[in-house]
């Protein structure tokens, strides 16, 4: 489950959006944002900008695209006919999505794999609920329909194997935070802030507060109370945090397995890690890292980021002593 940091968003924007009391002259000149939120993708949405402008309109009209293009939870959308194996023209959202989906998995080495849904739902993850031996026959006959490499795309149509069940759902939320911002600055708008569900693209800066965008990341406290680990400002990058704490499952011996499934063995995989937070130059390819990062261990995130300088990256996990550490990797408190 991606973490969110919603609540100090939450605060920031709103003390950025409402006017202060203060001399009549004063307020006349005082810079204001305007604010849209509401839900989305199964989640939150807030949207600040500077402009007296309200595109909520054509925000529900970006929303209602991207659904009908990826969303796995609509019948009629474009990927569930691909998924059901139905006659259907892909649009230029999907084929994106699914471009850059295909150049994680080759760097990742399949880390990062779309293809591995159905297996996720075979687990069927709740939470904290307990790790109930799924016949091997079952996993393997899964694993079979398992790799974006056997997924190709000519023209507007998806080829895929029948079995193969696709979902963008461990980065299509990134590439809506993205498609809300290149429809900003089409507006000539420079200085907002996109979150949806924690997922988080910044550009110029509040011009409330004058400063670049102030954002934060969660602590992965397994109470499920909020508290935020480091504060950071975020000045024309994106950010997405993907987390393993929220939901999970235990075996006999108490070990935590990730929601996270191995696209190698397809069985949880049990982890360290907590929480992974990506900045990068959009929010689509964040996402993705977020997610192929959170099965690769702390040791191979650090050799893959050794040729990766472009992506910095934040990591909370927990020590052999149950306590919480953190790592910044390619200068990620530098941002």
């Amino acid at each position: 489950m991606k973490t969110t940091i919603k609540v100090l968003v939450c605060c920031l924007l709103l003390s950025a959006c409402k006017q202060q009391p203060d001399s009549e002259e004063n307020n006349a000149a005082k810079a204001q944002n305007m604010s849209l939120q509401g839900d989305v993708f199964g989640t939150f949405y807030q949207v600040t900008y500077d402009s007296e402008i309200n595109y909520q309109v054509a925000l529900d009209s970006l929303f209602s695209v991207i659904n009908h293009a990826m969303s796995t939870y609509i019948d009629s959308s474009d990927i569930s006919k691909v998924n059901r194996n139905e006659a259907v023209k892909i649009d230029a959202h999907f084929k994106t999505v699914f471009n850059t989906s295909k150049t994680i998995f080759n760097e990742t080495k399949g880390a990062f794999d779309p293809t591995i849904g159905a297996v996720v739902n075979a687990w069927d993850f709740g939470p904290e609920g307990k790790i109930v031996d799924l016949d091997s026959l079952k996993i393997n006959e899964l694993m079979e329909s398992v790799g974006l490499d056997k997924v190709s795309l000519e023209g507007n149509n998806l080829l895929k194997p029948q079995s193969t069940f696709i979902d963008f759902n461990a980065i299509a939320k990134g590439y809506g935070v993205d498609v809300v911002g290149e429809y900003l600055e089409s507006q000539h708008i420079d200085n907002y802030l996109i979150n949806i569900g924690g997922e988080l693209r910044a550009r110029g800066t509040n011009v409330v507060s004058g400063k670049v965008w102030t954002v934060g990341v969660e602590n992965p406290n397994f109470s499920g109370t909020q508290s935020i680990n480091k504060v950071l400002f975020l000045k024309d990058k994106a950010m997405a945090t993907s987390g393993t704490y929220r939901k999970f499952k235990l075996d006999a011996d108490g070990n935590r397995y990730a929601h996270i499934i191995d696209t190698k063995t397809g069985y949880p995989s049990k982890t360290n890690l907590l929480s992974i937070s990506v900045i990068a130059e959009n929010c689509m390819i964040a996402d993705a890292y977020a997610t192929a990062f959170k099965s690769m261990g702390i040791e191979n995130i650090k050799t893959f980021l050794e040729t990766h300088p472009e992506l910095k990256v934040f990591l909370i996990f927990e020590n052999d002593k149950k306590e919480f550490e953190t790592l910044s990797l390619n200068g990620f408190s530098e941002n």
